[in-house]
């Protein structure tokens, strides 16, 4: 006899062995707390560019923020509740954005990609949120000498340095200080899923929003300096992305703007991810 679905249950490919685990739905329906984990550590390196090349990789309905400043930030994630303490690493490149529908207005950091080393997150996160999830390998950092480098590749082709050094820790103080400056909505993307058989149409397409609201808790900061070079890649380099690492690495530097260690606790399953409309 055909199964059913189980109403009130989430469900993912392939759905005939029942209801889906990931970090919204554990066994037995299992929420997760996520405020004594996962802990990150984040690198980020921030760099003013040209306006006009960002607006060109906006959606319609979004218009740029109130600087062209990219941030290429890696995130080292561990003990991750819904993997049984396991963790992964991440890749994101985002800059201000503004969406503008016809109910929703949100102001926020637009998630142009998100690199990720582990498969599950990203076929759970691409699926179930909308976050325009690609994978890569994202080794652990190397220290040396002061120098903090980081790198991002595929198969064998590095396509990414991020480099950080004069590294200073903030004071209590200036922790809570750097905690209050600025506030938006949360992050924006855009969520587009193809339909079979009518290739160029989709079965969904629309901009997504993940609130700023988080049980996360930064118990450490540290400022400094930073560069980030994105590697001219082929086709025969990347199949699949040359396109998209192109181009980051056409992107115009005109001056940095900083880097940032942050090492943090707590999180949030983001089941408040919502459609804008």
């Amino acid at each position: 006899m055909p199964y059913k679905f189980q109403s009130g249950k989430m469900y993912r490919m392939p759905t005939h062995f029942g209801p889906s685990l990931g970090p919204r739905q554990g066994v037995d329906g299992r929420k997760y707390a996520c405020k004594n984990t996962p802990k990150t550590t984040k690198y980020s390196v921030s760099f003013l560019t040209n306006r006009e090349q960002l607006e060109n990789l906006l959606p319609e309905g979004f218009e740029l923020g109130a600087q062209p400043v990219v941030t290429v930030e890696a995130v080292y994630i561990t003990e991750i509740e819904w993997l049984a303490g396991r963790g992964y690493n991440i890749l994101g490149v985002s800059f201000p954005a503004i969406f503008n529908g016809e109910q929703d207005r949100a102001v926020g950091s637009f998630l142009t990609v998100l690199w990720e080393n582990l498969a599950d997150p990203i076929f759970i996160g691409r699926e179930e949120l909308g976050y325009a999830k690609i994978y890569c390998e994202i080794p652990e950092p190397r220290v040396c000498q002061g120098e903090t480098h980081i790198i991002a590749g595929w198969l064998g082709f590095k396509f990414m340095d991020l480099k950080m050094k004069n590294m200073r820790q903030l004071s209590p103080e200036e922790l809570k200080s750097s905690a209050d400056e600025g506030s938006n909505d949360g992050i924006l993307q855009y969520k587009y899923i193809p339909r079979t058989g009518e290739w160029g149409a989709a079965d969904v397409s629309h901009a997504v929003l993940n609130p700023s609201d988080s049980n996360e808790v930064v118990k450490e900061r540290w400022e400094g300096e930073g560069t980030v070079q994105f590697h001219k890649a082929t086709w025969e380099d990347l199949p699949t992305m040359f396109h998209i690492v192109n181009t980051f690495h056409d992107l115009e530097i005109k001056e940095y703007r900083g880097a940032s260690m942050v090492k943090a606790i707590g999180g949030k399953d983001i089941s408040d991810q919502r459609i804008l409309r």
